[in-house]
């Protein structure tokens, strides 16, 4: 199913995400987890593709397998800034053969040596992936990425917003956030990109906080602000592993319930590949979500 038929049900659900192993030993215990995520029907399950694209052979084994096994709508990640052209669409026709309906059309991290500006690279933005994605002739689904609190390479959240607009005038159908831990971010982006023209679904990105460490590396990977709140459950609870990963599965389930009361209607939840987690918050929602 193509997300952005989906996107439109007004019935309140939540979605998983899920990443590939970062070494070929760790494929069966990923492919595992995976497989007990969509136990628990999301209404869709999205497949990273790895930093520099390390691990994109295994993206499409787990969302096909995903999709064929459980009946899961399947959605995957494709990076671009460490690609060839011909890589690119080499992949583009691997998912259209699995019969992916569904792409979230990235830019992907830099490493280190990358630069945007040097004449080798093919690919300097997602909206050049969009592009050519579109370009291909495939009928994808493409969605694509946006930052409440403001992308960490813009100087302002006004040009954000304009260079976001080019990636839906480009083809996205749908965009997915970063991680926040504030919905009221949300909330004031949402008025913004509306004024601004941007009309396609929304779907906010949810991260549960299960241990200690997790809290400078979500600062490190999205520049979040942290909410004083979030904060002190983190000095009362992070000393233990049980206590903070129950806290924060509450804290997270606590956002989720605020975006549905306040007219969201799909929520996309970065699982971490922990099928606990999943259940845990599905659980605490079950007759919210019916």
């Amino acid at each position: 199913m193509r997300l952005s038929e989906l996107l439109k049900n007004e019935r309140l659900s939540v979605s998983f995400e899920v990443f590939p192993p970062k070494i070929d030993t760790a494929f069966e215990s990923v492919k595992y987890a995976t497989e007990e995520i969509a136990k628990l029907n999301p209404s869709f399950m999205s497949v990273t593709y790895g930093a520099g694209g390390g691990t994109d052979r295994y993206t499409l084994d787990i969302a096909e397998n995903i999709k064929k096994k459980y009946s899961v709508p399947t959605l995957a990640h494709l990076t671009c800034v460490s690609s060839t052209k011909e890589k690119v669409l080499e992949k583009i026709e691997q998912m259209k053969k699995a019969g992916i309906k569904n792409v979230m059309a990235l830019r992907g991290d830099l490493t280190p040596e990358q630069k945007l500006d040097s004449k080798d690279a093919e690919y300097r933005y997602a909206v050049d992936l969009v592009r050519e994605i579109k370009a291909s002739g495939t009928d994808f689904c493409i969605g694509g990425a946006c930052y409440p609190e403001i992308h960490p390479e813009s100087s302002n959240q006004k040009e954000d917003i304009l260079h976001l607009k080019e990636k839906v005038d480009a083809g996205c159908e749908f965009l997915t956030t970063q991680m926040f831990f504030d919905n009221n971010l949300l909330y004031n982006f949402l008025y913004k990109i509306r004024e601004a023209g941007i009309t396609v679904p929304i779907v906010p990105g949810i991260m549960p906080i299960t241990n200690a460490n997790q809290v400078s590396r979500a600062i490190e990977l999205s520049g979040s602000f942290m909410p004083q709140r979030f904060k002190s459950l983190v000095d009362k609870f992070g000393y233990s592993p049980e206590a903070m990963k129950q806290a924060g599965i509450a804290y997270a389930t606590d956002q989720i319930i605020d975006l549905f009361a306040n007219g969201i209607t799909n929520v996309h939840i970065y699982s971490m590949n922990k099928p606990d987690v999943a259940q845990n918050i599905k659980s605490n929602l079950s007759e919210i979500l019916g």
